[in-house]
């Protein structure tokens, strides 16, 4: 029996017992997940049945044309692309029992407390202390750049555990409680105006022992494969053609002919061949995420991503003229997602400066291409002369 076949059996046999329309959503949302249904390439008993990962775009048409709800996948973003295959791969069954299927229905979102004010890319330079006492670790220090921290029920938290060894071995990595004693939130505000992101103070964070994933002392390793699942989140996967960016200045284009000039053409033209050769490539990107563990490729994609969200936005504001000058609310707010298409020219342009930071920043993004990609010697150290073929590979 094909694949193909397989799951479409599955789905159907499920739907008997299931009818959207007659079945909770929650409860539909669980029932899917127990099937296996939720991520089929996950192991049996997490959502998923084992299979081959390509097979989920068959699973999830056949519950859409019969009207099934989804999970929202857009409000928890980092739960789903970061948290949970980390918790597949380093957490203990106890801990994937617990918490990929509330994750995976949306009834716990999740956040990222990574970034901090003297550590943002460079997370080898992590400060936020974590002190073991008894069976539980005491955790102080400051996170920022978090999104979903004021909507989260829990976090993925890298902290340094020994200062005695160098930075990058002493480090572990904890589930976080974002409703313990001790956490506070408070929003940051953007340049157009709302609070996507928070800075998290830790004060004395108490986070039992059977919340840590990996080792002590493993945190280096846990986290490099959390943000690789990150970039390919960002960047890769399989998206309408003339989605994102490229789709909003190509409606423009078609339906303001007014605004039309010869050089404006050739760069419209050109951006949507970039586009869609990204496209493509981040398409490509997430076969090979199926087939194993990510690679760093995904930075290429994600480093994409930013230049072309940044230079398509800006074309657009050519476009538009002083049209795209008008900027109709600057009040404060609090979204838990932003819907790029839903605002204005002149919000997307000052949005997308935010993407060569995001998520890891452009310079650290070639810096992982030109190293582990491409395989060129390291930067040398500012403080040491070195030369080169006596770097580290």
């Amino acid at each position: 029996m094909s694949g193909n076949v397989q799951v479409t059996d599955l789905v159907a046999r499920f739907l008997e017992t299931h009818d959207p329309s007659s079945t909770d959503r929650l409860e539909f949302l669980r029932a899917q997940f127990d099937a296996g249904l939720a991520w089929v390439h996950y192991p049996e008993g997490l959502g998923g049945l084992g299979l081959d990962r390509s097979l989920q775009v068959t699973v999830d048409r056949l519950l859409a044309q019969a009207g099934a709800p989804t999970n929202e996948p857009h409000r928890n973003i980092i739960g789903l692309g970061m948290a949970a295959p980390t918790i597949v791969r380093f957490g203990s069954d106890k801990q994937k029992n617990r918490w990929l299927r509330p994750l995976w229905t949306g009834e716990e979102i999740w956040c990222q407390l990574f970034s901090e004010p003297g550590a943002g890319s460079d997370l080898a330079n992590v400060a936020t202390s974590a002190v073991l006492k008894d069976d539980r670790w005491i955790v102080n220090g400051q996170k920022v750049w978090t999104s979903l921290a004021h909507e989260a029920s829990w976090a993925i938290l890298v902290t340094r555990t020994d200062t005695s060894v160098p930075k990058h071995k002493g480090l572990t990595f904890f589930v976080c409680d974002m409703g313990a004693s001790g956490v506070d939130v408070r929003p940051l505000r953007q340049i157009t105006g709302e609070s996507e992101f928070n800075e998290v103070f830790l004060d004395g964070v108490e986070i039992p022992d059977s919340q840590r994933l990996g080792d002590v002392g493993q945190g280096w390793a846990v986290t490099q494969n959390t943000l690789m699942n990150e970039r390919v989140a960002i960047a890769a996967g399989t998206v309408p053609r003339e989605s994102g960016a490229i789709g909003e200045l190509v409606r423009v284009w078609r339906d303001r002919p007014e605004l039309r000039t010869s050089a404006l053409h050739d760069e419209v033209l050109r951006f949507w061949v970039e586009a869609e050769v990204a496209r493509l490539t981040a398409e490509r990107l997430g076969q090979q995420q199926a087939a194993g563990q990510p690679g760093p490729e995904g930075s290429g994609s994600k480093l994409t991503y930013a230049r072309l969200n940044q230079q398509i936005a800006s074309l657009e504001l050519d476009l538009l003229g002083d049209e795209a000058l008008r900027f109709g609310d600057y009040s404060a707010r609090r979204p838990v997602i932003v819907e790029h298409s839903e605002s204005p020219a002149g919000w997307r342009y000052l949005r997308a400066k935010g993407n060569s930071i995001e998520g890891g920043t452009s310079e650290i993004m070639r810096n992982i291409i030109s190293e582990r990609v491409l395989r060129l010697p390291p930067e040398a150290r500012a403080d040491k002369d070195t030369p080169w073929k006596d770097l580290p590979r």
